[in-house]
C-alpha cells in the first residue's frame, strides 16, 4: 500500500479565521463613549481620522513598529491617540487615560471579533482526531451500492496546522482567547523551555493529544508581508522545528519536508493566492458568499462544493486546477478528511 502523504495546513488570520464584530471604526467609537467621550462620536467621522493615523504611524515606524523597534503596543497607542486628538481639537476634552488600554485589549481578545464560524475551533481540531464512522452504503436503483458520502478514511498521515498572516504579534492570543491551543513556536522565536511544547491544553485547562495551532509566522517577526515569497519560506522553515518537537529523533530539511502537501487558505486574491502559488503551494480561496466571481489565469476558480462529488480526493481537484475556492473552511475540511 502506498504511503499517504503528509499535509502543512496554512491560514491566514484577519479575514479568514476571524473578523471585527462590526467595523474597527464603529468599536473605537464604542469604546470612546465607554470611556466618556461625547455621544455624538460617528462612525463615519472615525473612520478617515483613523485611516489618516495608520499611514502616518506606518511612514513614522514601519511594520507595527518593529522596524523601528517601538513595538506593535506603543504603535496602536500612537495610533488611538492620533485618531481622536482630531477629534476632540475645540471641544475641551481630553483623550482618557483608560482608552488606548481598553482599545488595546478588545482588539487583542475576541472582544473585538467573531469566528468565521461558530463552530471553528472543533472543526479544526477534528482535522487532527479519529474520523467519525462512514455512513451506511446505500443501494441504488439498479441494485449497485452507491458510494455517496461514503467516508474514504483519512487522506494524510501527519498533519501540521500553521497561521501565515500579515499581522503584528496579537494573533497567537486572539486565537488563544478563542478556544484554540496555540503552540508557543513563532517565527523568530526561540522557546525559553522545551517543555512549553509538551504542556498541550486547551483554553480551559483540559489536556489535548495535539496543539490546534502548531506555529505562527506573522509578518511582524518576518519582516515581509504576503504576497512576499519569504514569508511562506518562513513556514517551509517551521516545519521541521514541529516535526522536530513531536519526534525524540532530529530530522533534516529535506526530511522534514519529504511528501508534504502544501495548502494556504486565505480570503484575499492578491495577497494569499498569488502568494502561495509563487511558492508552490496549492491554494484554496475562502468565498462565503459562494460568488464564484474570482478567476486565475482567465478561468472561474472551481467551487469545492461544486466539483467534490466527482472526485475522490482534493489531490485529484488540485491536479485541475492549483486553485480551489470554498465557502466555508468546515465544508474544506470534510473534504481533507475524506468524506
Amino acid at each position: 500500500m502506498a504511503r499517504k502523504p503528509n499535509l502543512l495546513l496554512c491560514f491566514d488570520a484577519f479575514g479568514t479565521l476571524f473578523r471585527p464584530k462590526h467595523s474597527v471604526a464603529q468599536q473605537y467609537g464604542d469604546v470612546a463613549r465607554q470611556c466618556g467621550l461625547s455621544s455624538r462620536l460617528r462612525e463615519e467621522d472615525v473612520q478617515p481620522c483613523l485611516m489618516a493615523a495608520m499611514k502616518a504611524e506606518s511612514k513614522r515606524n514601519p511594520n507595527f513598529g518593529r522596524a523601528t523597534g517601538l513595538g506593535a503596543t506603543k504603535w496602536w497607542t500612537n495610533v488611538i491617540h492620533n485618531t481622536f486628538a482630531p477629534l476632540l481639537a475645540g471641544t475641551g476634552a481630553s483623550i482618557p487615560d483608560d482608552l488606548a488600554p481598553r482599545l488595546l485589549h478588545r482588539f487583542a481578545t475576541m472582544d473585538g471579533y467573531t469566528l468565521e464560524s461558530p463552530d471553528l475551533v472543533s472543526s479544526l481540531r477534528s482535522l487532527k482526531g479519529t474520523p467519525p464512522p462512514a455512513p451506511p452504503r446505500t443501494a441504488s436503483v439498479d441494485g449497485a451500492a452507491s458510494g455517496q458520502g461514503v467516508q474514504r478514511g483519512p487522506l494524510y498521515d501527519q498533519i501540521v496546522v500553521g497561521i501565515v498572516t500579515n499581522s503584528d504579534d496579537r494573533v497567537p492570543g486572539i486565537l488563544s482567547s478563542a478556544g484554540f491551543a496555540v503552540s508557543p513556536l513563532r517565527y523568530g522565536t526561540e522557546l525559553g523551555d522545551p517543555a512549553e511544547m509538551t504542556a498541550i491544553v486547551d483554553a480551559d485547562g483540559n489536556d489535548l493529544t495535539d496543539w490546534d495551532i502548531d506555529f505562527h509566522c506573522m509578518s511582524y517577526d518576518v519582516g515581509v508581508a504576503k504576497p512576499d515569497l519569504a514569508i511562506f519560506e518562513a513556514a517551509d522553515y517551521m516545519l521541521p522545528r514541529v516535526l522536530d518537537a513531536r519526534s525524540t529523533a532530529a530530522l533534516s530539511h529535506a526530511e522534514a519536508h519529504q511528501a508534504w502537501q502544501k495548502i494556504y487558505v486565505g480570503d484575499e486574491y492578491a495577497k494569499d493566492v498569488v502568494g502561495s502559488l509563487s511558492a508552490g503551494w496549492n491554494s484554496v480561496l475562502l468565498d462565503h458568499e459562494g460568488s464564484g466571481s474570482d478567476t486565475h489565469e482567465g478561468q472561474a476558480i472551481p467551487i469545492l462544493q461544486d466539483v467534490g462529488e466527482t472526485t475522490t480526493s482534493i489531490t485529484d481537484l488540485f491536479k485541475e486546477s492549483p486553485v480551489l475556492s470554498v465557502r466555508s473552511i468546515k465544508d474544506l475540511v470534510r473534504c481533507l478528511r475524506g468524506y
